[in-house]
């Protein structure tokens, strides 16, 4: 049997953040591939464990390789990888949210709030900070790396 990622601590603690602060459904779409890919295996059990803590929370999971339309759909082209998306009946809302690699140490708290922000299905952003965003003309491409210490 293998051994849980996450211990009965956060177990518990996720599920009175999600039982509080869940309100709408969340979809997690997982890509993965078969070689080489050292975390994939992990990053799947990880999503496993939190998803299976609410009923608001399913995990799809995809092959990069044997599903290219899906992953372009999505814009990955890294293994693993994750979008975080709401779920509204048999839509899913995509709200840009990705993860390439594991999110677990410090990445982990950025995971559940990615979940908790497209569970609400608003950012929370200022109104002045929405203005200045509807003044951009063109894509912005954000990205933010983060290598494990």
């Amino acid at each position: 049997m293998p051994v849980n990622l996450l211990n009965d601590e956060i177990k518990n603690q996720l599920v009175e953040l999600f039982e509080a602060q869940l309100l709408h459904p969340v979809e997690i779409v997982f890509f993965s591939k078969d070689e080489p890919c050292d975390s994939c295996e992990d990053t799947r059990q990880l999503l496993e464990e939190v998803t299976a803590i609410s009923d608001k929370l399913n995990l799809v999971s995809y092959d990069l390789e044997n599903d290219p339309d899906i992953a372009r759909q999505f814009h990955i082209d890294l293994a693993p990888s994750l979008v975080i998306t709401g779920r509204n009946g048999g839509s899913l809302l995509d709200y840009r949210l990705r993860y390439a690699g594991i999110p677990f140490g410090y990445e982990f708290s950025s995971l559940i709030q990615g979940i908790l922000l497209a569970s609400r299905r608003d950012s929370g952003l200022k109104d002045e900070i929405r203005a200045e965003l509807q003044k951009l003309t063109h894509p912005v491409d954000l990205k933010v790396f983060v290598t494990p210490t």
